[in-house]
C-alpha cells in the first residue's frame, strides 16, 4: 500500500514552531538559514520568538510554515530517507502545495520562500482590509452552502473556498455577502456559521489581482518536474508537468481548496498512510474525519522524526 506526504496550510502556525528541530538537527538549521537569506530578514526569529500577530501575517506565515515542513524533509533525507523511493504522492493544503512542490524538487527552498512572500503580500493587497471576509460553515451539505452563497452574492462575490471534509466548508468573498450567506446557512440548519479571523477573502474571485501576481512570479522562476506527482488542490489529480503545475498554482489563488476530495482520491488510489509534514496536526484530524481507513501520522518534532524513520525504513 502506498504512502502520501501532505503539507499544512495557513492556520497551522504557532510561535516556537521548528525551534526544537533547529536545536536538534543541523539540516533543519540550514533550511531556516536558507529561508532567512532568501527573504533578507530573520523570519526564523519571528517564528521562534513571535510576536504571534507578526507571525500570523499572511506574508510571514506562508514562508514560515513551508520552512518547518522542508526542515522535516531535509532531516529525514539526511538520515537515508528517499522521497522518490518511498512516497507515491505529495499534496498540500493551499500554501502547503508550495511546500509539497519544494519537497519534491520542483522549486528550490529559496525560490519557494520568495514565491510565498510574493503570494502572501499579493493576497493581502488584493482587497482592502475590512472589505472581504471568510466564514466556516459546520454541519451543512455542500449544495445547501453553495445555494446560500449564490443567494447572498447578488452581483457581489461569495463562494465556497475550502472543502475541508468532515462537514466543514469555508466560504469567502465580500464581507456583507459572506455575513448574509452565513445567516442563510444557519437558517438552513448549519450547526455553526463562524466568521473567521482572517485578513483577506482567500480563494475567492476577489483574489484575481493576486493570481496575476503569481502568474508573473511563476513564469520567471526555475521549475523542474517533481520526483513524485503532486495532487493539485484545484483539479484533485496528480500532475508532474512544470508548466501545468504553475498554471494550477495560479488557479489555486482564486479557486477552491478541494481537500475532502483529495483525501478521498488518496483512498481510492491505494494510499494507506498519510504523513503530515510540518507544523501542527490539522490535516491529520481532517483526514480521520474523511476516511477512517487511511492511517495518519504527524511529523513535526524530533520525537516524531525517530518514529517516522523507523516506520518508513
Amino acid at each position: 500500500m502506498a504512502i502520501a506526504f501532505t503539507f499544512p496550510g495557513q492556520g497551522s502556525q504557532a510561535v516556537g514552531m521548528g525551534k526544537d528541530l533547529a536545536d536538534a538537527f543541523p539540516e533543519a538549521r540550514a533550511v531556516f538559514q536558507e529561508v532567512d537569506d532568501a527573504l533578507g530578514e530573520k523570519l526564523s526569529a519571528i517564528m521562534w520568538e513571535g510576536p504571534e500577530e507578526t507571525l500570523t501575517l499572511t506574508a510571514n506565515a506562508q514562508p514560515a510554515l513551508m520552512a518547518v515542513s522542508l526542515a522535516v524533509v531535509r532531516v529525514l533525507e539526511a538520515r537515508g530517507f528517499s522521497l522518490k523511493d518511498k512516497v507515491a504522492y505529495v499534496a498540500g493544503h493551499s500554501l502547503g502545495e508550495y511546500s509539497a512542490l519544494a519537497a519534491a524538487g520542483t522549486f528550490s527552498i529559496a525560490d519557494t520562500a520568495k514565491l510565498l512572500r510574493i503570494r502572501g503580500n499579493a493576497m493581502q493587497a488584493a482587497v482592502p482590509v475590512g472589505e472581504g471576509a471568510m466564514a466556516a460553515i459546520i454541519g451543512l451539505e455542500q449544495p445547501d452552502v453553495e445555494a446560500a452563497c449564490e443567494e447572498a452574492a447578488r452581483g457581489s462575490v461569495c463562494q465556497v473556498a475550502n472543502d475541508n471534509g468532515g462537514g466543514q466548508l469555508v466560504i469567502s468573498g465580500a464581507k456583507a455577502a459572506v455575513e448574509h450567506a452565513a445567516r442563510i446557512c444557519t437558517e438552513k440548519g448549519a450547526k455553526r456559521a463562524l466568521m473567521l479571523p482572517v485578513s483577506a477573502p482567500f480563494h475567492s474571485a476577489l483574489m484575481a489581482p493576486a493570481a496575476e501576481a503569481m502568474r508573473i512570479a511563476l513564469a520567471e522562476v526555475e521549475k523542474r518536474a517533481p520526483v513524485v506527482p503532486v495532487v493539485a488542490n484545484v483539479v484533485v489529480a496528480p500532475i508532474s508537468d512544470p508548466d501545468e503545475i504553475a498554471a494550477r498554482l495560479v488557479e489555486q489563488v482564486t479557486g477552491r481548496v478541494r481537500w475532502r476530495e483529495t483525501v478521498e482520491w488518496f483512498g481510492a488510489n491505494g494510499v494507506s498512510t498519510l504523513y503530515e509534514i510540518g507544523s501542527g496536526k490539522v490535516l491529520s484530524g481532517l483526514a480521520r474525519r474523511i476516511n477512517r481507513d487511511i492511517a495518519t501520522a504527524s511529523v513535526g518534532t524530533p520525537a516524531d522524526m525517530e518514529t517516522a524513520l523507523a516506520a518508513l525504513a
